[in-house]
């Protein structure tokens, strides 16, 4: 009598469409991480700087 598996479930393998589609979408992932952190940055040295001016 066969026993039922436990434990972690095993890895299916991806296509080769899906790997291309999760490539691409990694790119524009960093693309758009990228443009946000330095949006962020370039916003808190300006307030940094109109801070330190203004006051």
């Amino acid at each position: 009598m066969a026993r039922p598996r436990h434990g972690a479930t095993r890895r299916q393998p991806k296509g080769a469409a899906l790997e291309r589609y999760s490539a691409v979408f990694d790119r524009w992932l960093d693309l758009v991480v990228i443009v946000a952190v330095l949006t962020a940055l370039v916003i808190g040295f300006s307030a940094v700087l109109a801070h330190w001016l203004l006051t």
